[in-house]
């Protein structure tokens, strides 16, 4: 069985990572969209099946990436206006998503690994995207990054 983190374990991770205080509340279901792309990191269990999968709205992916690598707000506000995440932002987002498995593996669960993330601007895999959107057991919120503003982001199980 795999843990579905709750929004305090979230907002936790997220405020100790980014160095910021960061607010959640609920959201409607983040669905990537070409008009609506997301960074969306690919969680595997021991034996590489898809067990999970974390998406970041394009502002989300920006605000992190800037956040944890110390890259200016307007870096990120660029990055969101262009509608693609430079090297450095991608880097960086990546790196989130990657200590955010640990929001996976408590006492009891499956042992959950980032197993590859699909950046803004690359079109998502079907059978991705399909997890994406499917409703059931996900975690859908708004997320504000203090000092650098709002995003979505999406937990989702795939089993």
């Amino acid at each position: 069985m795999s843990h579905l983190p709750v929004p305090k374990e979230i907002r936790d991770l997220l405020t100790d990572l980014l160095d910021r205080e960061v607010t959640l509340s609920p959201s409607a279901p983040l669905a990537p969209t070409p008009k609506n792309p997301c960074t969306v990191g690919v969680y595997v269990d021991d034996r590489l099946q898809v067990t999970a999968l974390v998406a970041f709205d394009l502002p989300l992916s920006a605000r992190a990436g800037a956040a944890i690598g110390l890259v200016p707000a307007a870096g990120a506000e660029a990055a969101i206006e262009e509608g693609v995440l430079n090297d450095t932002l991608r880097e960086n987002v990546y790196e989130v998503l990657n200590i955010a498995a640990s929001l996976f593996n408590v006492e009891g669960a499956d042992h959950l690994r980032l197993y590859d993330a699909h950046h803004i601007g690359v079109p998502l895999p079907p059978d991705v995207l399909a997890k994406a959107l499917t409703l059931g057991r996900r975690e859908d919120l708004a997320v504000e990054v203090g000092g650098s503003g709002p995003g979505r982001l999406s937990g989702v199980l795939g089993r």
